[in-house]
């Protein structure tokens, strides 16, 4: 406890801090909490009329230092308190943005039951609640759009937080963060919230380059202690012994010993059945089962949980296995309560749809204090499942990685069933920064003492692994920021094509590659002295070693050559001859695994790529064989009469056809042919020439001749490593504003730029459509292509350009008939025009319209049942999952509306896609979209 001088000290200090900083004393009053350290640090900043970047763990209370912004915005001018008898200052305006629609949801409420409803407003792709308010909370993407049609909403805006600024590293979206910072007017005060990240100063340093100054507060400090744990089995470990442990990555020894001797005796086979399916390397290790896990979290008093598992289906079915285990985790008064809740959240549901949902298991799991939480389920329902979590009713929640993005649920525990997920393309390891995120959620600030992070232990996790995600910072921000069409006629139409250079070169992206080129040409440099070094050494006083090398790097050159071409006309030379054999040849496979004598039962000759063979070996293997077993052409050595029907994977035919191959009496393995003939030995004109020249020159003579030729065979790696360097600073150096050039370019040949740079009727519609495949949509409403449709073929064709499937999925989705499947063609046609002219220009294409969401919207559009329209999903595992289907229709939804404001497409096209957003908005999706 301090002593009553520390606290008259302390109180001192306070008293004139509230002298300095009047704004903040008054914030802090209606808090009910004292601020962090940092937290106060970054509002003294922001008071002083600073820029802040606040970097600080999950659930640290960043958010704080953007609701102050927020209070200096209401507040008026600062530094300016107003006298009891002065009018009150001018109120300015704050907006804060947010990277998910449901986090500005939250944020709003949060506000409004803060300030009022009067002072709040929200504008997301879905709703748009009193827009012109001083304060208005809204997704990135809805100020990016304000920016570059000079919103009249911007006048009056003083302060801009960007909440979950690390978002401008993702690769899909990350580029509207960058926009918005370079875009903001000079007089707004920029408020960025990130995750801890390892480069914050660098980031901060561009930011004091595009917006001024910018103060950096970055904290550690978790508020709430964060315990590390392994379960191995049915016991639970502490990862580290203490914090001085954790701090040196030192695994616990008691945890280390256990799990090597639990992997020991797996591999000795204890306990393992002798029935089908035992292997040499032991019994499958079985974890725990999920009920046990959390039945054990539980009575250790670590509810309520977060079960992360990395897919939706096995979040699924851990509930359903907790239900059959027979868990429940909730009083008769939590369960009333739970349902209350639902039943008022789903009235606006018709019940044959909540039935389609799996509504009456899904309650029962709540009921149970159970449920999952991932992107395939209906957004009302994740809704109520994050409702019920953070008022405790809810204990258990198995979820995929989505959760962690943005969406306060602290929970007391995060449970990790493995540190492997499926990212889209392959599955890969948790990064640190990804695994800090997930169990940044343990610990309920103000309720927890502690929090507590579980990751399950298998034979192919090693705890230090663990040990080293749990202690390593290392999470860099990454610029994903690149130019598109869309960004490239609203910069040209708003500041011209040479400024607008010059802002793309102003941007995160630029600054961090042009970072990286000072340490590519200093080592460029380095390199360049360090040849000069190597070509004194290899100096030779009888003449000019360095054309005497180059004799020898020619010979070497033309050797290698020669040697390829042998082997292409080697390689050509079986190709021809594999083609050439028909069934009941036998042959001779000269090398790998299968040499030996061979029939042939299949020729396969004719079609595309090389010629594989289906053969039957002597030792009755079948298989194909290909030009790479042969090196030399394949020579038929007799003929056997192998059955009309044969079945090689018969094993009796397989023997009988094989004994016959032997009695043919060949020898299974002939003679190599004598040695490589003068012009595969590389003995050709050219090299002979080149050799005599060699001889002639002084340098041959030197009797350090080959000592010089290390030094000079040093400096020639070196060259051409420093050439590669070179071509790496080229290619770095002003990369965004040649890919702008290409872009405007292409713009240009296609009439949305004129030839001397202004942007034309047709680049400001393009201006105006803000989707990945603008420029697809710009094209199809200048040739007509939606023209004449009806509002549900309307939905179905404009779909196939945002839908992307979460899997690839090899055959092409079916179409509704007629005009539909004519739209369709005609945007297939138009991206290939489109692909082709990207390509040529070295820019990346545009991706290809997917057709797997065209039944499921144009059945909805006509008012088909849920139940109709999910089942007909181009889905590899079934169903389209209700949430998938909710998100892709808003997207359709938000391009129709833009269809309908836009001045490129013609009145009666503009009528409907009103009346299909009007078709669309029915049932799940009315809900959501008042919601």
């Amino acid at each position: 406890m301090s002593s009553p001088a520390e606290r008259y000290v302390a109180a001192r200090r306070r008293t004139a801090q509230a002298s300095q900083f009047p704004a903040l004393d008054e914030f802090a009053l209606d808090l009910g909490f004292d601020l962090d350290d940092f937290q106060r640090e970054a509002c003294q900043a922001l008071e002083r009329g600073s820029g802040v970047l606040v970097c600080a763990p999950t659930g640290a209370g960043k958010t704080a230092v953007g609701e102050f912004a927020v209070h200096l915005a209401l507040r008026g001018v600062p530094g300016q308190p107003a006298a009891a008898d002065a009018p009150q200052p001018a109120r300015r305006k704050c907006f804060y943005t947010t990277p998910i629609k449901a986090l500005s949801n939250q944020k709003y409420h949060d506000l409004v039951d803060r300030y009022g409803v009067e002072q709040v407003g929200l504008l997301t792709g879905d709703n748009a609640i009193n827009g012109d308010a001083p304060v208005v909370v809204m997704t990135t993407e809805v100020l990016r759009n304000m920016l570059y049609a000079g919103s009249a909403t911007l006048e009056g805006l003083a302060y801009v937080v960007m909440d979950e600024v690390h978002y401008l590293a993702d690769r899909f979206r990350g580029g509207v963060w960058e926009e918005v910072i370079i875009h903001l007017p000079a007089s707004v005060t920029l408020v960025s919230l990130s995750a801890t990240v390892s480069n914050a100063e660098e980031f901060a340093d561009w930011l004091v380059t595009v917006r001024g100054e910018t103060t950096v507060v970055v904290s550690e400090h978790r508020p709430v202690p964060l315990w590390q744990h392994m379960l191995v089995g049915k016991r639970m470990f502490d990862l580290f012994h203490d914090a001085d442990a954790a701090r040196k990555h030192d695994v616990h020894p008691e945890l280390l010993r256990y799990t090597r001797d639990t992997v020991r005796r797996l591999e000795l086979g204890e306990g393992r059945s002798a029935g089908p399916g035992s292997g040499r390397r032991g019994p499958r290790w079985r974890g725990p089962l999920r009920p046990d896990i959390v039945d054990r979290l539980d009575r250790e008093g670590l509810l309520p949980a977060i079960l992360f598992i990395f897919s939706r289906a096995g979040c699924a079915a851990a509930v359903q296995q907790c239900l059959a285990a027979g868990l429940r985790l909730t009083s008769a008064e939590e369960r009333t309560e739970i349902r209350r809740v639902v039943e008022s959240r789903v009235t606006a549901i018709p019940g044959e749809d909540l039935t389609v949902l799996g509504y009456w298991e899904w309650l029962d799991g709540l009921e149970r204090g159970l449920a999952a939480h991932h992107a395939g389920m209906l957004p009302v329902f994740k809704e109520i499942v994050e409702e019920l979590f953070v008022r405790g009713l809810v204990k258990a929640v198995f979820a995929t990685e989505t959760l962690a993005l943005g969406i306060n649920m602290p929970a007391r525990c995060v449970v990790l069933e493995r540190l492997v997920k499926f990212n889209g393309e392959a599955h890969v390891d948790l990064t640190p920064g990804e695994y800090t995120q997930l169990t940044g959620r343990a610990g309920r600030r103000g309720i927890d003492v502690e929090g507590h992070a579980v990751v399950v232990w298998s034979p192919e996790t090693d705890p230090r692994h663990v040990a080293g995600l749990a202690s390593t910072r290392t999470y860099p921000l990454r610029s994903s920021f690149r130019p598109s069409y869309n960004m490239a006629v609203n910069l040209v139409g708003t500041v011209g094509a040479e400024p607008a250079r010059e802002l793309l070169e102003s941007s995160f992206a630029q600054f961090q590659a042009d970072r990286s080129v000072v340490g590519l040409a200093r080592q460029v440099q380095r390199n360049t002295e360090t040849i000069d070094a190597y070509g004194a050494e290899a100096g030779c006083h009888h003449g000019d070693f360095e054309g005497y090398f180059a004799l020898r790097v020619s010979i070497a050159d033309r050797e290698r050559a020669v040697a390829r071409q042998g082997q292409q006309q080697r390689k050509a030379a079986a190709v021809a001859s594999l083609e050439r054999l028909r069934v009941g040849d036998v042959i001779r496979v000269p090398s790998g695994r299968r040499a030996g004598l061979a029939v042939v039962l299949d020729p396969a000759a004719g079609g595309f790529g090389e010629p594989r063979p289906l053969v039957l070996t002597q030792d009755r293997w079948a298989g194909r064989v290909s030009p790479g077993d042969f090196t030399s052409p394949a020579e038929v050595l007799a003929r056997i009469r192998v059955p009309k029907h044969f079945n090689h994977r018969s094993p009796g035919a397989r023997r009988d056809l094989a004994a016959e191959v032997s009695g043919t009496g060949l020898d299974r393995h002939a003679g190599r042919r004598g040695g490589r003939s003068r012009q595969d030995a590389g003995e050709d004109h050219a090299i002979s020439q080149l050799r005599t020249e060699l001889r002639r020159h002084p340098c041959h003579a030197c009797p350090e001749r080959e000592e010089h030729a290390r030094w000079a065979e040093r400096s020639r790696r070196l060259e051409r490593d420093t050439e590669e360097l070179r071509q790496r600073v080229a290619g770095r150096t002003g990369s965004l504003a040649r890919t702008f050039d290409r872009i405007v370019a292409l713009l240009t040949a296609r009439g949305y730029l004129s030839a001397g740079g202004a942007v034309t009727d047709a680049g400001r519609m393009l201006g105006r459509i803000w989707t990945e495949a603008d420029l697809l949509v710009a094209e199809c409403l200048r040739r007509g292509v939606w023209d004449g449709l009806s509002p549900a073929e309307l939905a179905a064709a404009v779909s196939v350009v945002v839908f992307e499937a979460r899997r690839d999925v090899d055959e092409r989705a079916s179409l509704p008939r007629g005009p539909v499947a004519e739209a369709v063609d005609e945007t297939l046609k138009l991206w290939g025009e489109i692909e082709a002219d990207e390509a040529g220009r070295g820019l990346t294409v545009t991706r290809e319209p997917d057709l797997g969401f065209a039944w499921p919207i144009y059945r909805w559009a006509r008012g088909e049942a849920l139940a109709m329209v999910l089942a007909s999903g181009h889905q590899i595992e079934g169903e389209m999952p209700a949430g998938d289907f909710v998100r892709w229709a808003r997207q359709v939804v938000d391009l129709l509306g833009q269809l309908a404001d836009s001045g490129g497409a013609s009145t009666e096209l503009r009528a409907t896609a009103r009346q299909a957003i009007s078709a669309v908005n029915r049932g799940v999706l009315a809900y959501h979209a008042t919601a």
